[in-house]
């Protein structure tokens, strides 16, 4: 039961990062400094768009209009990282 609680972890940690990634690609996108012709920043953007947005989109429904800033990743960040904590403490000490 450890192994698959470390799998999680590993997973949450995982997504973690391809949220910061697919924040900086749109930065880089909006700010034109990657074009989106290119095949292979599309086929990037295109994947990240398509792991995250699932996700974020109910959390961009319940958050106010913030004028243009999306916070919707900090949000889901700080709440896998809380998953990850009642994992961890909770959770796996508890588990034999």
């Amino acid at each position: 039961m450890r192994a698959v609680l470390d799998i999680i972890s590993i997973v949450l940690d995982l997504y973690i990062w391809l949220l910061i990634a697919s924040a900086i690609l749109s930065w880089l996108i909006a700010f034109n400094v990657v074009n989106t012709r290119n095949q292979f920043v599309a086929a990037v953007a295109e994947f990240l768009y398509r792991i995250t947005e699932p996700v974020l989109a109910p959390i961009r429904r319940m958050l106010p209009s913030l004028g243009g800033l999306d916070i919707s990743p900090i949000i889901l960040i700080l709440i896998i990282m809380f998953i990850q904590r009642v994992i961890a403490y909770y959770i796996y000490p508890n588990v034999i």
